[in-house]
């Protein structure tokens, strides 16, 4: 059964912002660290509870057993958080051959123990061949995927046997870095950490399930560390459990420089981006491309439109639509 963690009291705030924004529950983007045995919802709650609002939102669930970056939306951002190019991921992870477990990772209960005894190395490399590159992968059934309305560790949970169906993935890296025999409850296992570097909608835990497959011996994931989720890094999270004093928020211009192209409008341009209409006089090079006013705020996410100029695909500027002297909204 998981626990919440205690949960200190913060003292003070320090955070980075937009410039028309301030205060701890601005709109922004936290990277945070998430602990093992915390759930994406509960570090959700947790913001929640320190911005002061309940417009919080989380982009890419990390499992339970997980660690790593996850990566908070406050206020706006939560909307921001849906059109990020989070494409690419990374991890670390231990994936133990000759144990498998209904869950394939180290909270399931273990269903097999075929045990690894004297898997060579060579076999191991041929198997990861045939999971790298651009695949069709059959999801964990342990997982948050839906089917008919209900998630699908909900179904497996309740008894009821589910197959997901395959879905295409792409894994760019799956290396070997560290190998180790050992003995475990009588069975002998074979440890291996490696680096994983994949699309959006990869399950490590399956390419744990399927490289124990692919080797006859059953395998599943005992540890996962996510360090990298887009252009965020592990190098710059923060925990909460010893960062709530000081919670750094990168502002959301900040965030799209890092996650798209930018064009930055002229005050006539931002009379009509912030009432969401097109623009004739833009060629965008970029589907989306991120719009900032003169003075570095985030106003909009546009994207090109057939025949030339631009639409609107989200607005994101909460200022009232003011005036610009010698200038007139596009009809």
């Amino acid at each position: 059964m998981m626990t919440s963690q205690p949960e200190p009291t913060p003292q003070s705030d320090s955070t980075q912002s937009d410039p028309a924004e301030s205060g701890l529950a601005q709109s922004g983007v936290v990277v945070i660290d998430k602990s093992a045995g915390w759930t994406s919802h509960q570090v959700v709650a947790k913001i929640r509870k320190l911005a002061g609002t309940g417009k919080v939102g989380h982009a890419g669930t990390l499992d339970p057993m997980a660690t790593g970056v996850l990566l908070i939306g406050i206020g706006r951002a939560t909307r921001l958080l849906g059109h990020l190019a989070l494409t690419t991921k990374a991890y670390d992870a231990t994936i133990r051959l000759g144990v498998s477990t209904v869950t394939d990772d180290a909270d399931g209960e273990v269903t097999a123990t075929a045990g690894a005894l004297e898997v060579a190395d060579e076999q191991i490399e041929a198997a990861l061949t045939g999971l790298r590159g651009k695949r069709m992968q059959v999801p964990s059934a342990v997982s948050a995927i839906k089917i008919d309305g209900v998630r699908s560790y909900a179904k497996v949970r309740s008894g009821q046997d589910v197959v997901l169906p395959p879905r295409p993935v792409s894994v760019d890296r799956l290396a070997v870095v560290g190998r180790r025999d050992l003995q475990v409850a009588g069975v002998t296992v074979v440890d291996l950490d490696v680096v994983v570097e994949c699309s959006s909608g990869t399950y490590v835990r399956a390419l744990a399930r399927d490289l124990g497959t692919a080797l006859g011996t059953g395998g599943h994931l005992t540890a996962l560390c996510r360090t990298r989720v887009g252009p965020f890094t592990l190098d710059e999270a923060q925990t909460i459990d010893t960062h709530l004093s000081a919670l750094a928020v990168l502002g959301m211009a900040e965030v799209a420089r890092r996650c798209f192209a930018t064009l930055t409008l002229d005050p006539s341009q931002v009379i009509r981006v912030r009432n969401g209409r097109g623009l004739s006089d833009v060629d965008l090079s970029a589907d989306p491309t991120a719009l900032l006013s003169p003075q570095g705020t985030l106003l909009a996410l546009y994207r090109p439109r057939t025949g030339g100029g631009a639409i609107a695909e989200a607005v994101f500027d909460p200022q009232v639509v003011r005036s610009v002297p010698g200038s007139r909204p596009e009809p």
